[in-house]
């Protein structure tokens, strides 16, 4: 017996790489039960950083470790996306200095122990197929980014900046600052067009598609010229997003009246 439980024990040192996550249902798919479960914790060979959730570390934990527990341990449809991933892929300094949420965008929503670990960030669930109903399975976007974590040696997987820069304007007015959104939009002047034609056309949003040309047009960036908006659908209709604010006579939206026009 003893035998068997060291065998599983070394099985389990390669399956599940130091420092990430496994639940309790992967564990037990990969024939680990509560009793063996609860003898590896009692022997120090595994910690429970939240109820039913394990991990092979007495480091501290990390959200880049758990992003990667989601997307590579537990195979789930999860990317790293809005303003998550403009701060990781370079954009920070036009965002807040302090991370306080992670913004993981998918189908389905990922497992409620997230909310119980030991972090000082909050993950925050966007379902993607509201602004992208195409998006099938992970998030059908082309070529999303690859980033490998510190002292990690799996990849993190980021929405590209075209699709993150749409996932954050989705955040407008509620949860973002119009002037904030306009200074990050001042600096993405090395978009994809390509890219960003697709997204738009498969973006359901009107706002976000609104927004998003408002500030290309005010900022004038070279991108801009090649996109076909003819093949954007931006729906009817005004969009009163700020209160007593000026419509913009374009895209027919409220904005701040100190960036109107």
């Amino acid at each position: 017996m003893a035998k068997r439980s060291d065998s599983k024990l070394n099985r389990l040192q390669r399956e599940l790489p130091e420092g990430l996550l496994a639940d309790a249902a992967w564990m037990e798919a990969h024939g680990y039960s509560s009793a063996l479960r609860s003898q590896y914790v009692r022997a120090g060979w595994l910690e429970s950083p939240a109820r039913r959730v394990y991990r092979r570390s007495r480091a501290p934990l990390t959200w880049p470790q758990v992003v990667i527990s989601l997307q590579t341990v537990l195979d789930l449809p999860l990317t790293v996306g809005g303003r998550t991933a403009l701060e990781q892929l370079g954009y920070a300094h036009y965002l807040s200095a302090e991370m306080r949420e992670v913004h993981l965008y998918g189908p389905k929503r990922p497992p409620t122990w997230l909310d119980s670990l030991p972090l000082d960030v909050a993950f925050r669930w966007h379902n993607s197929l509201r602004l992208f109903p195409g998006d099938a399975g992970a998030q059908a976007e082309p070529s999303p980014v690859m980033v490998s974590a510190a002292d990690l040696s799996l990849p993190i997987r980021y929405a590209s900046k075209e699709r993150a820069a749409l996932e954050l304007l989705d955040e407008l007015p509620r949860h973002e600052s119009f002037h904030q959104v306009d200074a990050l939009m001042e600096g993405l002047s090395d978009l994809s067009p390509r890219r960003l034609q697709t997204l738009l056309e498969t973006c359901a949003s009107v706002k976000v598609k609104r927004l998003f040309l408002f500030f290309a047009d005010r900022h004038r960036h070279a991108w801009r010229s090649r996109l076909d908006v003819t093949r954007v659908d931006l729906g009817s209709g005004k969009r009163v997003l700020v209160k007593g604010g000026t419509l913009d006579p374009g895209y027919h939206i409220t904005v701040p009246s100190d960036l109107a026009g």
